[in-house]
């Protein structure tokens, strides 16, 4: 006698196609369902980085860029005017005064855009533009930390301006005149270096349907220039769109 002769009739029966995919799916679907019930791991909540700032999309990130970008040159000018160099020349002591007052006043005047009331902080307490890349020591260094500063910053404005979608004329008129007045503190700086190259390639398309005008970089770009500066803070540009 077979071992199996003991076993009902249906189950030396082999199983149809369809009995088979069913019995399978339900097997499947219960050890799935076993699995999950007895797991004990529970996702642990991920915490904010502390270091990284997001600039909000649309025009109130453009504003925040546009804050970032004074306190970086408000910052470095302050300090060449309040320990100037001893080979700077008087005059160009009172250019770098110029420069310092204009970028003060438009952090101030962006900073009131941002937040009217002032009941906010805008960035975190310990935030700062770090000078230590810069020799502000001598002339020579005063002058390339302002052109590196100053074309940055011209390079960055028409590209800010594309992406500005407020119907405020005061404000959109605000980022336009801060415009050209970036664009003649970068010609000034490089007069200062070499006179009469004010408008050289640095800062001016010279070939190409461009020619003649400002050389742009996308917000992305600027801010990447200035990482090392924002350390140990990593503000991103993702919410902004990218210039045409």
């Amino acid at each position: 006698m077979s071992d199996h002769s003991y076993l009902p009739a249906w189950r030396e029966q082999s199983l149809g196609r369809r009995l088979f995919l069913r019995v399978s799916a339900a097997s499947a679907a219960s050890v799935a369902l076993v699995a999950a019930g007895c797991s004990s791991s529970t996702p642990e909540p991920v915490a904010p980085d502390p270091f990284q700032l997001t600039l909000p999309s649309g025009d109130p990130g453009l504003l925040y860029y546009a804050y970032l970008l004074a306190i970086a040159q408000a910052t470095t000018y302050q300090k060449v005017v309040d320990a100037p160099p001893t080979d700077l020349t008087p005059a160009e002591r009172a250019i770098f005064a110029d420069l310092r007052d204009h970028e003060i006043v438009y952090r101030e005047m962006l900073k009131y855009a941002i937040d009217p009331t002032g009941a906010n902080a805008l960035l975190p307490t310990d935030f700062a533009f770090k000078l230590t890349s810069f020799t502000l020591t001598t002339r020579a260094g005063v002058l390339a930390a302002a052109q590196q500063l100053e074309d940055l910053v011209a390079a960055a404005y028409p590209a800010l301006l594309q992406l500005v979608t407020s119907s405020n004329p005061q404000q959109r008129t605000l980022l336009l005149k801060m415009s050209t007045v970036h664009a003649r503190h970068a010609a000034t700086v490089h007069d200062l270096l070499v006179p009469g190259s004010f408008a050289n390639n640095d800062i001016v398309e010279s070939t190409g349907t461009l020619a003649g005008q400002l050389r742009t970089k996308t917000p992305t770009e600027v801010l990447a220039a200035l990482a090392p500066f924002f350390a140990p803070f990593v503000i991103s540009a993702a919410n902004l769109a990218t210039p045409i």
